[in-house]
Formats: structure tokens, sequence, C-alpha cells
């Protein structure tokens, strides 16, 4: 069954890169977070009177028919109904997998196993420091402990279940935090679970304090990924495959990356049900794929962010299929 999963992923992944179909959808099923993090607009609990519901994701499921799906915010555990949304979402075949993206916080036994039920494959769980540092950049305090004991009781319900690699440890890379690479890759570990990393931007904040750009500071970023494709290929302990880790510091070391195929191989569904080519520009809403593909032109000169959806759904054709089935053959 796992290896099934895998080769329809990397299959469905190859067909949408050729027909034109988004890879990935970001499924924003709230803008309310129990956190507030500093490198985040997301933050803290708000008003959503115009949610769509679980049958309208479903809807742009069918429509969509993406590879992957995540299931994102704000956080998305705010929402009593999230099982209802993952159980429309997948389809018969067992796609999409489907990805929840979470800080933890409320990610107890139960709902964690009320959730694979449902439908999850994968739950990212945010980590940018690898101790108590953790709470005072998402500024929830506490966060770090619940963490460090919910996540390793966790994994030990997934590998009873014979499910291995289905909590993964997410950082997205900034000034604050890079330096923690190897202690942040230690503590995956020792979680009994694996991590990956993405890059910082801007974009979402106007914050650029967090942006990596002193050349010395570059030159021990560049030592932090070579120690990451070491750690990669002797534990398998860090997700990533070596070319988004070669892209990801390429984009460190140029301030930017071109080619960018928001909407065309990615975008994301927000809470309201409107679209957005790119979560880091918000305000470029749209009600159709088409629209979102044709509007948002701004693409052609951004070269801002290369975050996780984007890293990994403008690999190239025969990396994306041969990187799908490496890294959810052993998910259910």
């Amino acid at each position: 069954m796992k290896t099934k999963l895998a080769v329809l992923l990397g299959a469905r992944s190859f067909a949408n890169r050729v027909a034109g179909r988004p890879i990935c959808v970001s499924f924003e099923v709230t803008h309310s977070c129990s956190a507030d993090c500093l490198h985040c607009d997301k933050g803290r609990m708000k008003r959503e009177d115009d949610r769509i519901l679980p049958a309208d994701y479903g809807r742009w499921s069918r429509a969509l028919r993406p590879a992957v799906t995540q299931l994102s915010g704000g956080e998305p555990l705010t929402r009593s109904d999230l099982e209802d949304i993952a159980r429309a979402i997948r389809r018969p075949s067992g796609l999409p997998l489907i990805v929840c993206i979470t800080n933890g916080w409320a990610l107890s036994e139960e709902r964690f196993t009320s959730l694979r039920e449902a439908g999850v494959n994968m739950f990212s769980v945010s980590l940018d420091f690898p101790d108590i540092r953790h709470d005072s950049f998402r500024q929830l305090r506490g966060l770090f402990a619940r963490l460090e004991r919910v996540v390793p009781r966790l994994a030990a319900i997934d590998r009873a279940n014979g499910i291995s690699g289905g909590i993964v440890l997410n950082t997205a890379l900034t000034h604050a935090n890079f330096r923690e690479i190897p202690a942040l890759v230690e503590t995956a570990e020792s979680w009994g679970v694996r991590i990956s990393f993405s890059a910082y931007s801007h974009l979402r904040t106007g914050e650029r304090g967090f942006c990596i750009t002193d050349p010395e500071d570059l030159r021990e970023l560049d030592r932090g990924f070579a120690y990451l494709r070491e750690r990669r290929r002797r534990t398998g302990s860090v997700l990533n495959s070596d070319y988004v880790l070669d892209t990801t510091l390429d984009f460190f070391r140029e301030q930017g990356r071109g080619g960018c195929q928001a909407g065309v191989r990615f975008l994301v569904v927000r809470p309201d049900g409107d679209l957005n080519p790119c979560s880091m520009h918000p305000d470029y809403r749209y009600h159709s794929r088409k629209e979102a593909v044709r509007g948002f032109t701004i693409r052609e000169e951004c070269r801002d962010c290369y975050v996780s959806i984007r890293s990994l759904t403008e690999r190239p054709l025969v990396r994306l299929a041969a990187d799908s089935f490496g890294t959810f053959s052993q998910l259910r």
C-alpha cells in the first residue's frame, strides 16, 4: 500500500506537470492562529464569518486534481471540522496526499488519531529553535515543552501502526536561527521524526532583518547545508532532497530566484474560497484558476521567495517523480 501510494503520487505529479495543472494546492482553512510568529502575517485569532464549508474544499479538490494538498492557515487545528475537510478532499484513489501544517499547540494524541483516520498522510510541525527560544519566536509560552512531550509520543503511535516518516518538523531559516541547523536536526532525530528546511521571505511581514545577507553568514550557511547533505545520506532524517537543498542555498546566495510558477504549479485556496496564486501576495485574489494564471503576472518579475511549496513543485520532471517516490514510499 505504501509503494502504491508513492507510485500514484509520482504519476499524478508527473501528469499534472505535463498537463499544466497544479501539483500542490494549499487549502488555507483559516487565517486565525494560536500563535503570533515574528516571521508571519497570520497571527492571533480572528473573526471569520465567510469561511467555506468542507464540501466546498471537496469541490476544489475535484476541480484542481492536485497530487498534494496542504491543510494550512493560520493554524488549521483551530477548525473543529478539519477532519470533515480532509475527508471531503480525499478521493477514492487515495490521492491527493494530505499534509497538515501545524504549530503543534493543539496536536493531542486524540486529535492526531482522528485526523489520521480522516485521511491526513503527513503532519508538518513548525520548529524554529531547538529549545525554549521557540516560544519567544512564536510568542506562545510553553509551546516547545509541549512539542518536546507530544511529538515523540505521536511518532511512537505511527511506528506502532507501521507508518514511518509521517511526522516532519519544518524550519524556516532566518538570520535568527540558521546557526541552529545541527541542533535542530539532532532534535528531530531524538524525537524520532524527520526535518525539512525552507527559506524565510520578507514578503509576509516586510521584515528584512530576518534575511541572511552578510557574506560571512552565507559562508556559515553553506557549511550548515553541507551538514544537511551529509546527515541526509547518513541517517535519512533530513527530508529535503539534495536538489532542493542546492536550489534553496542558491536562493540565499543570489538573494532571490526567478522563474516563479505561482498559480501554475501551485496555488492557494483561501478560507473564503477565493484563490491566491501565492500566499505571499494575498491581495491578488481570483475566482477561478484560469483567472489566477492569466492575472497574476507579478510572478514574471518576483524573485523574493523560495518557500517549500515553490521549491517542491518547480523541480525538473524526472526529479519530481523520483523525489516523490523516495519521500512518500513509507507512508500509507
